[in-house]
């Protein structure tokens, strides 16, 4: 059976570089609770994504819904946000007592339309959670305008712009905080993790007790939290990968300039766009179809490229 073609496939450090960084836990055995390697890639983190402050977590999913917590909206108020995202965004909203309004998306990037924002604003709004969506940015300067009017805390998921800058600061720096995830298929992994970047020393320690219980220190604990710590073999992964992000993000710039100059012509084919002052990690690609100009719809190429072991996917399905 020939080897399928994968459109992602999750980066790993050579095999040896792991086994060496993981080699001293089996002298510590402190394998979570924020040990060495959780401290040591929080602050390489901090550092690679250009933010003062960064809160780890076992998962995206869980940095988002305990970043809309540490924020402390009022129960029942509504939380502005786009219909064109994985699951994981509107979830988080709901887990969190707080009912989602969705805003219209701009159809050439897919990022919440800020020009259709004002008009959704009410006296239950609360916050505004956009999502910047295939590597491109939101409209980070007109939403914060539109914010700071109304009075609404701000909270991007920027799960798929790891490293990305605009205008030459990380993507990480906008808002009240940003949430990133660290899955396996990400550009970059902790095989499973996530993270929380913020400018406001106080949300940071709510978010550090949220993460952990409640547990300010060894004998208080100040309400009711969660366990959503990463772990140091995560960590671990983490460190290696971060050596090898940038070739990792310089591997995939050479595909896409090749899609680019084999696919940008071709009729019926609409292509993700180069955004202005953006930095890119590179790590998605979307096509779109017009059958009409194309002659095929996506689900007949899908079908036409797994008949030749490429495995694409429909973004965002289900």
């Amino acid at each position: 059976m020939e080897k399928k073609i994968l459109v992602t496939r999750s980066s790993m450090p050579p095999f040896e570089e792991y086994v060496d960084e993981i080699k001293d836990l089996w002298e510590s055995r402190w394998l979570t609770n924020f040990g060495k390697k959780h401290r040591q890639l929080t602050k390489e983190l901090e550092d690679y994504l250009g933010v003062p402050r960064l809160q780890l977590t076992v998962n995206g999913h869980m940095a988002l819904e305990l970043a809309l917590t540490a924020l402390g909206l009022e129960k029942g108020s509504e939380v502005i946000t786009t219909p064109f995202t994985f699951a994981s965004t509107t979830h988080a909203i709901v887990r969190n007592g707080l009912v989602p309004v969705f805003c219209d998306i701009r159809p050439d990037d897919c990022t919440l339309d800020a020009s259709k924002l004002e008009a959704l604003i009410t006296d239950k709004t609360s916050a505004i959670l956009p999502v910047h969506v295939y590597g491109n940015i939101c409209d980070t300067d007109a939403i914060g305008d539109i914010a700071k009017r109304h009075g609404l805390r701000v909270i991007y998921d920027a799960a798929h712009t790891f490293g990305e800058t605009y205008k030459n600061k990380g993507v990480g720096n906008f808002g009240d905080a940003s949430i990133f995830s660290f899955h396996a298929t990400k550009v970059y992994n902790t095989i499973e993790g996530g993270a929380v970047s913020y400018k406001d020393e106080a949300f940071g320690r709510r978010l550090y007790e949220l993460v952990d219980f409640g547990i300010a220190d060894e004998e208080t604990v100040t309400g009711v939290g969660s366990n959503a710590k990463l772990n140091e073999f995560a960590s671990a992964m983490g460190l290696c990968n971060l050596r090898h992000v940038d070739d990792e993000i310089a591997k995939r710039r050479i595909l896409v300039e090749r899609y680019r100059e084999r696919l940008s012509d071709i009729k019926g084919l609409h292509l993700n766009p180069v955004q202005k002052d953006v930095k890119s990690n590179y790590a998605y690609f979307p096509v779109f179809f017009d059958p009409a100009g194309f002659g095929k719809t996506r689900d007949e190429v899908m079908d036409v490229l797994a008949g030749a072991g490429i495995g694409a996917r429909k973004y965002f399905y289900p």
